[in-house]
């Protein structure tokens, strides 16, 4: 973030708001300057971790940028749901919440599992979403898989429970800057982060049993950044690279780094994104499909 884009940090408003029934914990940065009129950007977090994991990547974008985060239900702050709920289900959620807080038009940015919920949003609500960046994150049920023992360790929450358990097993499931910096993974996952409930954590995963993007990914009209690192055992990088030479009107950006670069390397990466959101409004042009190493 450069000098002249910063501001006084504490502009971002916590808050719970219910939607269809559900509470929940959200945060709210409003868009200032140049981008007061512009779509919020929506963050969906990865599985069992709460709004505040991303706040690396908040920190690096555009310092007058509009952006919302929210806990998924149950996890987090957010209130646990009176029952499981399917992808589809928890979208057309979000877009409810995204009305009640004033916006109906956004860009949405999906990491890991959050990043199946933001193809979902593209597809089901395509005049709300305007952009649509993935980072790190698949088709669904049918994708390149991880290591087999890297989708035994993702089944459970222990990670985001025990910080000793997440610093001996981040080297393996997230790669990257945590193979030499283990301690980062725990860090990101438990420093001022609420993981809430179990049963919101085993929610997110009954939520994509059975879920696939393959099948509409060529009917995204959005403008799409498609984001991967080199180095990820939960997302191998075929998976991105399939998603971008799907999705019509697509980038591609194969970063170096893990799972979690987009948090550990935001610093490098959020400009990549502030640039692909700001296409329209800087050149009020689309963008050209390319690919970057």
């Amino acid at each position: 973030m450069t000098a002249e884009h910063a501001r006084p940090r504490g502009d971002d408003h916590v808050r719970n708001v219910t939607a269809r029934g559900v509470t929940a914990r959200v945060s709210v940065r409003s868009g200032v300057g140049a981008f007061t009129d512009q779509p919020p950007l929506l963050l969906c977090n990865g599985i069992g971790v709460s709004l505040e994991a991303l706040q690396p990547l908040v920190d690096h974008l555009h310092a007058d940028r509009g952006v919302v985060r929210f806990d998924v239900p149950g996890v987090g702050g957010s209130a646990l749901p009176p029952f499981p709920y399917a992808i589809a289900g928890l979208a057309s959620w979000v877009t409810a919440l995204m009305a009640k807080l004033g916006h109906r038009r956004f860009d949405v940015l999906g990491l890991s599992w959050g990043g199946g919920l933001a193809q979902q949003l593209a597809v089901q609500a395509p005049r709300r979403v305007r952009r649509v960046v993935l980072v790190a994150t698949g088709t669904g049920t049918l994708m390149v898989p991880a290591h087999p023992r890297v989708l035994t360790i993702m089944s459970t929450p222990r990670r985001h429970r025990d910080p000793a358990f997440a610093a001996t097993v981040a080297p393996e499931i997230y790669g990257g800057s945590m193979r030499t910096h283990p301690e980062r993974g725990a860090a990101l996952l438990h420093a001022a982060t609420r993981s809430g409930p179990k049963r919101g954590y085993y929610y997110q995963l009954l939520a994509m049993t059975g879920w696939t993007s393959l099948p509409f990914l060529g009917l995204l009209r959005q403008p799409t950044l498609v984001m991967g690192g080199d180095d990820d055992p939960i997302i191998p990088v075929a998976n991105p690279k399939l998603q971008a030479a799907l999705i019509p009107h697509s980038q591609l950006h194969i970063y170096h780094g893990g799972h979690l670069g987009i948090l550990t390397e935001a610093d490098e990466l959020a400009p990549v994104i502030d640039t692909f959101l700001d296409g329209d409004r800087l050149a009020g042009t689309g963008p050209k499909k390319e690919s970057k190493r």
